[in-house]
């Protein structure tokens, strides 16, 4: 079949797997109402609605056979979707005003946002550190422990309980530390069929996002673990750019830019089950180790930069900042291609 034919089943497969995610979205937010979570701890859970299509791509790619795949977009996803996340709130942040002023669940208030807009801050809670960055970095150090020494390098079964065992543990202080006073919701049939189907879809989607990249990679002659990273790994996130622009627009700025690293912390234990399950070497310990370096990297700095924010005391990312996360990937994009896949 000509590449091109598989290029479009790709991004037919990636937005069908997105829109079975987004069908998990609004459920999982009537959770977060119900249980009384805040914007930062409830970006921790729902995370999983934000993970799902990597959990699915895992999934399948463990199942046929192409493990390298999975292993490509759990990581590649991991390095792009913070600086892109962030600039995509930023700049959707610069609308004079965010949300709607007879909505209760909007994030600023309107005089604060004209302020960090003069500012130019994205204004983050800093909560955003403690309870998402700095546990994150955390799953990432045992990952690399799990998975680097040369006595157990690659991942196995074993390595999969512990991430799921890790996942619940992330999510439970989280949830803990965010707890506030539930609410009442109500819940339809149709949002629980919405909720069936769209996991149905998202399987779907997620088989033959596999298999279109495999068949790209086939077509392209390159290996299966840099399809992931650089083919499947930046189609998944387009539709979760649109999603932080929405979120962000509506006033819910913290919960817009801080639900990346939830997704994260889903796509390196629970997305991380199927791959151990199955076995996956790691066959290139140089492309692996600078992988894995950067999905710490990006992380570290979201949370340095939450962290001191601005001159003001307010913490958040001001332009300087945002553009240095971009610049960051440019650098990963330059030693991966010079260094460790020598193109040149």
């Amino acid at each position: 079949m000509n590449i091109w034919i598989w290029v479009v089943v790709l991004l037919a497969a990636v937005w069908a797997a997105h829109w079975g995610a987004e069908q998990l979205d609004e459920p999982l937010k009537k959770l977060r109402r119900q249980w009384g979570l805040t914007q930062v701890a409830g970006a921790a859970f729902v995370g999983l609605a934000a993970a799902s299509p990597e959990i699915g791509i895992n999934t399948a790619s463990a199942i046929t056979g192409v493990s390298d795949i999975g292993l490509g977009t759990m990581l590649g996803s991991n390095i792009v979707a913070i600086p892109i996340v962030v600039t995509t709130a930023y700049w959707a942040s610069r609308r004079e005003r965010l949300g709607d002023e007879d909505d209760a669940e909007s994030g600023e208030d309107f005089e604060n946002h004209a302020r960090h807009r003069q500012q130019r801050l994205l204004r983050v809670e800093k909560a955003a550190v403690s309870v998402q960055a700095i546990p994150y970095l955390a799953i990432v150090a045992i990952v690399a422990v799990l998975t680097l020494p040369k006595s157990v390098r690659g991942l196995q079964p074993i390595d999969g309980l512990v991430m799921a065992i890790v996942y619940l543990a992330y999510l439970g202080q989280a949830v803990f530390r965010g707890r506030q006073q539930g609410r009442e919701v109500e819940w339809t049939k149709k949002e629980i069929f919405f909720a069936i189907a769209g996991v149905v879809v998202l399987a779907i989607g997620a088989y033959f996002t596999v298999t279109a990249t495999e068949n790209i990679v086939g077509a392209l002659g390159i290996s299966e673990i840099i399809g992931g990273l650089f083919i499947t790994a930046p189609m998944a996130m387009l539709p979760e750019l649109f999603a932080t622009w929405s979120v962000t627009r509506s006033g819910q700025v913290t919960a817009a830019t801080t639900s990346v690293i939830g997704d994260h912390a889903v796509t390196m234990t629970i997305a991380f089950v199927p791959l151990a399950l199955a076995t996956a070497p790691v066959n290139n310990l140089q492309l692996y180790s600078v992988n894995l370096a950067f999905v710490a990297l990006m992380p570290a700095l979201y949370a340095a930069f939450i962290h001191w924010g601005s001159r003001e005391g307010e913490h958040g990312f001001q332009l300087w900042q945002v553009l240095a996360l971009d610049g960051v990937y440019l650098v990963y994009l330059g030693i991966m291609l010079f260094g460790v896949l020598n193109v040149l």
